[in-house]
């Protein structure tokens, strides 16, 4: 491995080996990162495919002439992957964690809010239309009511009505009402898709939006840093490496680097001091505030599903309620008693059956969608990632020095120098 980084990080080859070898090594990593670029633009931005895949193909081609021509490029690209470990790295997994909640989670709440209104919908319909039918029952007594007063109202000789029935009409008409309440069932599934492709399209923009600055921020921070590594000697120069031990060492100066370690750091420990610690806990208040979020959207999702499931399962559960019409009828009348005496009429009791059906298995109800955990792992791991990435911050700067120390070691030396006159002065002074 150090002979191969040895090529790698060499301004120009030696010889026609160690040429191929820097061509596999770049073929290499732009294979991969090419895979990964489509990968992330197809699954994560949701780019079309064959968009993904001409992006994909000419950036690695691009990549590929870069690293392999352009020595200070292999330098930059090198300084791009611990920069993942910074603040921009953070918000590239952020807004991929963003993504994968948006597309997965919110679907499944809305798929379960469907089911719900279906839920309402079908004991809506089957009752309404359970009890319109109820007014045949009521049809039926009114005309078996009447034609038993009829029939004795005839046997009479004194009186007789026009007509001794009730009439009661009856609604057959219903496709009237089904229309409303599909029309009202239309407009909420259409208000909630409308909904659902708003936030879908404003996330997938604004996470495009941000990937793109964020992929553009990485390159230009290494650059950056590059630069004003190769330009500056006071900038991030204040680590106690080998090569200042050494140089201390051959000129009988160690008790420079005793005195001065409160103030340098020393590249190889993993010890953070109290400043990068704080700094450390403020950076990571993003994280959790959008955590926070993300397990509000979890838990609406498994509260939604919650209430689909319970209420398909209690709307299956429901019995037929059963109503009974009781008419009892017992008159008699006097007419001149004290000629005729009492007329006694025909008694009339009969009970009419009907059921109330509130459910039917015909109604077309979309099962409720649980939760999926795989979707909760992948953003678990991610925002475990996302908070090591707080705490790994610190290290990740010091390997981008590592890393520029090793591609430019003439002027690693000339950095070792100034430091080592630094300190000399320093401690003339005191």
């Amino acid at each position: 491995m150090a002979d191969l980084w040895w090529v790698y990080s060499k301004p120009v080859p030696a010889d026609s080996r160690e040429l191929w070898t820097l061509f596999l090594q770049c073929s290499c990593i732009t294979a991969v990162i090419g895979g990964l670029f489509y990968n992330w633009m197809f699954a994560s931005l949701e780019y079309s495919w064959h968009l993904s895949i001409a992006t994909s193909i000419s950036f690695s081609l691009l990549l590929l002439l870069t690293l392999f021509l352009v020595h200070p490029a292999r330098c930059v690209f090198s300084m791009i992957m611990p920069t993942l470990g910074t603040k921009q790295g953070r918000k590239l997994l952020l807004s991929t964690c963003i993504m994968i909640a948006v597309v997965n989670i919110t679907p499944n709440i809305t798929g379960n809010i469907k089911t719900i209104l279906q839920v309402i919908k079908c004991i809506c319909k089957n009752s309404s239309d359970s009890l319109l039918n109820s007014t045949a029952l009521l049809q039926t007594a009114s005309r078996e009511f009447g034609d038993a007063i009829q029939e004795t109202i005839h046997s009479s000789i004194i009186y007789k009505p026009m007509n001794g029935r009730f009439h009661f009409s009856l609604l057959q008409n219903t496709s009237s009402i089904y229309q409303q309440m599909d029309l009202a069932g239309e407009k909420i599934s259409r208000a909630f898709l409308s909904v659902e492709v708003l936030v879908k399209d404003s996330v997938r923009v604004g996470n495009r939006l941000v990937a793109g600055f964020s992929v553009f921020y990485l390159c230009f921070e290494s650059t950056w840093y590059l630069k004003n590594y190769l330009s500056n000697l006071r900038f991030d120069n204040f680590y106690i490496t080998k090569e200042l031990e050494r140089l201390a060492a051959d000129r009988k100066a160690a008790h420079l680097l005793v005195g001065s370690s409160k103030n340098f750091i020393r590249p190889t420990g993993l010890k953070l001091s109290r400043e990068e610690l704080m700094l450390c806990l403020v950076q990571a208040m993003l994280p959790t505030v959008a955590l926070v979020l993300m397990l509000v959207l979890v838990a609406m999702d498994h509260f939604a599903f919650s209430v689909a499931d319970t209420a398909l399962r209690k709307a299956a559960q429901f019995s037929v309620v059963p109503v009974t019409l009781h008419i009892k009828y017992k008159v008699s009348a006097g007419i001149l008693p004290f000629v005729f005496g009492e007329l006694p009429l025909q008694d009339f009791e009969k009970k009419y059956h009907h059921h109330l059906i509130f459910s039917s298995a015909q109604c077309r109800i979309s099962p409720p969608v649980p939760p999926s955990p795989s979707v909760l792992l992948v953003v678990g791991l991610l925002f475990c990632i996302l908070y090591s990435t707080v705490f790994l911050e610190t290290y990740a700067s010091r390997l981008c020095r590592k890393i520029a120390a090793s591609f430019f070691q003439s002027w690693e030396e000339e950095r070792v120098l100034y430091l080592y006159r630094k300190l000399s002065r320093r401690h003339k002074k005191e």
